[in-house]
């Protein structure tokens, strides 16, 4: 079992296997970016399985594949099969923008993804292609019906809201959520580097009393590794996920870790710390060194990010970090 200084148990890897993205979303890429890892510093498979099984070893049950957009990584499914396979891990899941979905759902299926979360900010495809610099609301709907179509469940709706860009869409996207059995979850915009910096933050708490009022919503419990707190309609049916850095931090339970493209650890999401590993698996490092370098990285386990605190302090993006 993997345990920080906080007596936080970590159980939870998200797994970036590329800082590559199909699309530039205003918070999270700007326009024109070009400074991607170079191909050959990306952990291979056989080093990907490495670390992943050292993890599931000490105790880490869930992996969620991340990016940039994983669906970018050739033969992914050939990854995720290789993965779940792994003893000691009971969840394989993705987030994905969905654009290259219709295409691999199956093959994740087969290979033993069974949860997905799709980023869809808006319903409206003109909005859709000022946020993300593309008119993808077409793939991504496609993308969703071949997911529900294979039998991903859940199907969860990530949705970033941002003040005079989408909020107004807020009770449109529950709606759509609770007529395709999907669930939604609304998302504060994180200082992670200049683009995240310089979108509006809308805070959340407002938001929630009024849809716990309007739709009569109740507490709810939703199986899951990730850090949103879930309102639910009484019968259970449908379910809302709030992730609140910025208003409502959730950092005393946080029982996460990020592993980078390139083997780079990642101890929190909104702070420095961090562990090469890549360099340790390209130097003969045995199983055992991986293990004594992962457990010593929970000495360095930030006790809380500082998003309010020192919103200029990250400069690297989400998709360097890992999603």
């Amino acid at each position: 079992m993997l345990t920080d200084t906080f007596n936080r148990t970590i159980e939870y890897l998200r797994l970036s296997v590329t800082d590559r993205c199909d699309l530039r979303c205003t918070y999270c890429l700007p326009e024109g970016f070009k400074d991607f890892e170079e191909p050959e510093h990306w952990l291979s498979f056989e080093e990907i399985e490495r670390v992943v099984g050292a993890f599931t070893r000490l105790g880490v049950k869930h992996v969620r594949l991340t990016g940039g957009e994983p669906l970018l990584r050739a033969r992914l499914p050939e990854l995720a099969q290789r993965l779940k396979g792994l003893p000691g891990l009971h969840e394989l899941s993705l987030s994905t923008n969905a654009t290259q979905l219709d295409k691999h759902a199956a093959a994740l299926m087969q290979a033993g993804v069974t949860r997905i979360n799709v980023s869809l900010d808006s319903l409206q495809a003109e909005r859709i292609a000022q946020i993300a610099g593309r008119d993808v609301l077409p793939k991504i709907l496609a993308g969703l019906h071949a997911g529900k179509k294979v039998g991903f469940d859940p199907i969860k709706i990530n949705m970033v809201v941002m003040p005079g860009i989408n909020e107004d869409e807020i009770d449109a996207m529950v709606a759509f959520c609770i007529t395709h059995g999907f669930t939604l979850r609304m998302i504060e915009t994180m200082p992670m580097g200049e683009t995240g910096r310089n979108a509006q933050h809308l805070d959340l708490q407002p938001v929630k009393a009024r849809l716990r009022e309007q739709f009569g919503l109740v507490e709810g419990f939703f199986s899951g590794s990730g850090p949103a707190r879930y309102l639910q309609t009484p019968d259970g049916k449908f379910n809302l996920g709030f992730i609140t850095p910025i208003s409502q931090h959730f950092c005393e339970t946080c029982n996460r870790v990020r592993l980078s493209v390139d083997g780079t650890l990642y101890l929190c999401l909104g702070q420095d710390e961090k562990v090469e590993l890549r360099p340790l698996l390209r130097s003969g490092a045995s199983d055992q060194d991986l293990a004594d370098i992962i457990q010593h990285a929970m000495t360095i386990k930030p006790e809380r990010h500082e998003f309010r605190e020192q919103p200029a302090k990250l400069v690297r993006f989400m998709s360097t970090t890992g999603g």
